[in-house]
């Protein structure tokens, strides 16, 4: 991970010597098999997004586990890729929301301060959740905690049962929640579909007087 800002304060939410039990596990893995995403897109979400200019947070659960899919931003996947059943389904909500997006890359999201964080950072080859309880998830729970300390509100998407655990990380009174059903197929039409995160998220951002997101760029 390079050094940032984001380095020293998830350091400090950690166990002495973590970084290192990382680095041991990535060479570890990417030596085993193949492993998404890339290894120089592991830390992705937090080297395009800049903590001080966090403004939402999208919590997913772990990479997309095919070819060329994952980008290290969750729910994110190249353009030149079909969009997996989640990320069409939140395409298909944000244009009910908000207006149709003709594509599918993330990137400008995390560009615009929306921290694209999923719990788990890898994933071995067709095995979703193959990493999972192994080393990322006291990491990312430190990304979490780094965000909410911050003293300007932000808004955080919570989108399923998994990342809706992760509300019990979210104790600052000024940052906003909103949480409905995963958009899976599974669960889209229990709370997802109908549930305006795009709209609510801006609404939020511009009563807190800060700029919204152009979820259409």
């Amino acid at each position: 991970m390079q050094h940032s800002k984001w380095h020293d304060l998830i350091k400090e939410e950690l166990p002495e010597g973590y970084f290192h039990q990382i680095n041991r596990f990535m060479d570890q893995v990417y030596g085993q098999g193949i492993v998404y995403p890339p290894k120089d897109k592991v830390f992705n979400a937090i080297q395009t997004t800049d903590l001080d200019d966090v403004r939402v947070v999208i919590i997913g659960q772990d990479p997309y586990h095919g070819p060329k899919q994952a980008q290290g931003l969750s729910f994110s996947v190249p353009d030149d890729l079909p969009a997996p059943p989640s990320l069409q389904n939140i395409l298909k909500e944000l244009a009910e929301d908000v207006g149709p997006r003709n594509h599918h890359d993330l990137t400008p999201w995390a560009e615009q301060g929306v921290l694209l964080l999923n719990a788990c950072l890898t994933v071995p080859e067709h095995q979703a959740n193959g990493h999972a309880g192994q080393i990322w998830e006291p990491f990312t729970d430190a990304i979490i905690k780094v965000v909410n300390q911050k003293e300007t509100p932000v808004v955080f998407i919570l989108w399923g049962g998994y990342a809706r655990k992760k509300k019990a990380l979210i104790t600052n009174p000024i940052h906003h929640v909103i949480e409905s059903a995963h958009p899976s197929p599974l669960s889209a039409y229990r709370g997802f579909f109908g549930s305006k995160p795009f709209s609510r998220a801006n609404d939020y951002l511009k009563a807190d007087g800060f700029e919204t997101i152009n979820w259409l760029c």
